[in-house]
């Protein structure tokens, strides 16, 4: 009987433990949100230029860029400092967060002749096999659709050129060869989506 106490006695302090940790994860990650809102918006829309837009992402594609950043596979100079001591715990509770948010429209002047442009060459580049109908995205493949229209041309611009370290070889064989003013009419349509 004895020993049956001794365990509930544990059982409890594990318990109870347990949520005296719960505020101060929860602290942590606010401030991690707080410095991530700086930048990416305090809804995860973005008002900076050639920063991207976090809201709507799938959880798992938000997740696989933190974990590529901290491990120094994916290098994005702006967010080493951010991302170098991030907790596993805190990366999952960021994607979590992101892919909880809502999208919306950029705040950039959207061109209707691009628009128009943008639609035909995604359809012909099939880039709603990888990132949804709706350029939604899904698992590792990001939302394109309310992107910011600066952020997504400089990013297929590094997807083509091989510029971009930790990127998936598959999206630079599929915009291999395609012009700047056609990258640019996909981040229009992509904007709009």
């Amino acid at each position: 009987m004895q020993r049956l106490n001794g365990m509930f006695g544990l059982a409890a302090l594990g318990w109870v433990a347990s949520f005296s940790a719960l505020p101060a994860a929860a602290q942590a990650l606010n401030e991690r949100l707080q410095t991530c809102a700086a930048c990416h918006g305090e809804d995860g829309n973005s008002k900076m230029e050639k920063i991207p837009s976090l809201a709507g992402q799938p959880e798992f594609f938000v997740l696989n860029q933190l974990v590529l950043m901290r491990e120094n596979v994916r290098q994005v100079e702006q967010m080493m400092s951010f991302v170098k001591d991030l907790k596993d715990e805190e990366i999952q509770g960021l994607a979590q967060h992101y892919a909880g948010l809502k999208p919306m429209p950029t705040d950039e002047t959207v061109d209707p002749a691009l628009v128009k442009r943008g639609a035909e060459l995604a359809q012909r580049l099939r880039c709603a096999s990888c990132h949804g109908d709706g350029l939604e995205g899904r698992e590792q493949m990001p939302r394109l659709a309310r992107q910011r229209i600066d952020y997504m041309f400089e990013a297929m611009q590094a997807f083509r050129d091989n510029r971009r370290s930790g990127a998936d070889t598959a999206m630079t064989a599929v915009i291999v060869g395609v012009s700047d003013q056609d990258l640019l009419a996909l981040a229009h349509y992509a904007s709009t989506k």
